[in-house]
């Protein structure tokens, strides 16, 4: 076999479905014969089975993942005049989800050898507008909840959790989504460890006053029809991705090990190549592993000769939030959050997934090592 005859895809998803074929096909027929496609049975039983999965007591499904954070947000009371401490290192929705409440995003720095958000930072970053604080489970990897959790409780601000990536990650053995002080969400996008065919998000909360808001904010801010106690949205996961992510659910925890033995055989075939910085997991952490991400100062072109090895790979994320066009207007430049834009200089993310075989892992150890002595 020549290297142009071999392509390994970043995430194959079509091999995930292919697996579970029949109980798809059972699931979405369910839905259709039942003619409910909103609000209906299936969301009631995947907010339940997700928020026992969680280890928490409610869940209120969404429209995006984009939209669990808004509305986590807002039914905590935060909007104008208000700041929210962010990860200066994460997908920008963290960011406009706080920017869509009328708040301010406060960006601090992460860990260096983590990626996630630098507790220390985040007590620097706090001030007298601050009213939550909004860490990542960054790559699947678990945050710091203890130490945040300490922060917030002891200035009196809200926690709310940016978990997307982490559907099943653990740490000191505590699930994400189970912490009973915090408001997490999820996103549902097709390519997340629980992924559904089309955009979904959650909010896992043990507070019902929370819950009971978030279900007015997601619909209309009505209980019932045509009587809107507030001025909501409209962001429902409808009944067939409900359907579809009870089915995923039950997969969840064996596609997750199967993950982790692929960033095990990772961790280990990648070790002591020079110039590349492995992920190094937290003490006390199971991490989901929804992204593998090494770290070169010659990124961009371990990532072209990869592609010419039929290699796919992605950067997450190429372009720090406080240097996008989108919060050109708040003045960051070049140099203000250093440890961040020098990770978004280095990261490469290497394919990923449970359905990722072993001589493909196999082949993207080799091709990396030979990328890497050149």
């Amino acid at each position: 076999m020549t290297i142009a005859d071999r392509t390994v895809p970043f995430l194959d998803l079509h091999a995930a479905h292919q697996e579970i074929t029949e109980e798809l096909d059972a699931a979405w027929r369910r839905v259709l014969r039942s003619g409910r496609y909103l609000l209906g049975s299936e969301t009631e039983n995947f907010e339940r089975e997700f928020a026992d999965y969680c280890g928490n007591r409610e869940c209120v499904t969404v429209g995006s993942g984009l939209s669990a954070l808004e509305l986590a947000l807002r039914a905590l009371g935060i909007g104008a005049g208000d700041e929210v401490v962010v990860p200066a290192h994460t997908f920008i929705a963290t960011w406009l989800a706080v920017s869509a409440t009328g708040a301010r995003p406060v960006p601090a720095e992460p860990e260096d050898r983590t990626c996630n958000l630098d507790p220390a930072a985040v007590t620097a970053a706090i001030g007298p507008r601050t009213a939550a604080i909004l860490p990542v489970h960054l790559y699947g990897h678990p945050a710091d909840m203890a130490e945040l959790g300490s922060i917030a409780r002891s200035n009196g601000l809200a926690l709310v959790v940016d978990a997307a990536q982490a559907h099943g990650a653990r740490r000191a053995g505590r699930t994400a989504g189970s912490e009973s002080r915090a408001v997490t969400t999820f996103s549902f996008y097709p390519g997340k460890n629980l992924g559904a065919l089309g955009d979904g998000g959650a909010v896992v909360t043990g507070d019902s006053d929370v819950a009971r808001r978030l279900r007015l904010l997601r619909n209309y801010g009505s209980k019932e029809k045509y009587r809107h106690q507030i001025a909501g949205h409209n962001s429902r996961l409808d009944e067939l991705q409900a359907a579809i992510l009870r089915v995923k659910l039950s997969r969840l925890d064996d596609w997750n090990n199967r993950r982790r033995q692929v960033a095990q055989r990772y961790l280990a075939g990648l070790a002591g190549i020079p110039g590349l910085t492995l992920p190094v997991p937290a003490a006390q952490t199971d991490p989901s592993w929804h992204l593998f991400t090494v770290r070169s100062r010659n990124r961009d072109a371990l990532g072209a000769a990869l592609a010419g090895h039929g290699v796919q790979t992605q950067v997450h994320y190429p372009v720090p939030p406080h240097l996008s066009e989108a919060y050109a207007a708040a003045g960051w430049t070049t140099g203000d959050f250093p440890v961040t834009e020098r990770i978004s200089r280095e990261v490469l993310s290497l394919p990923m997934g449970p359905h990722l075989i072993r001589s493909d892992v196999d082949y993207v150890l080799d091709s990396v090592y030979r990328s890497t002595q050149r």
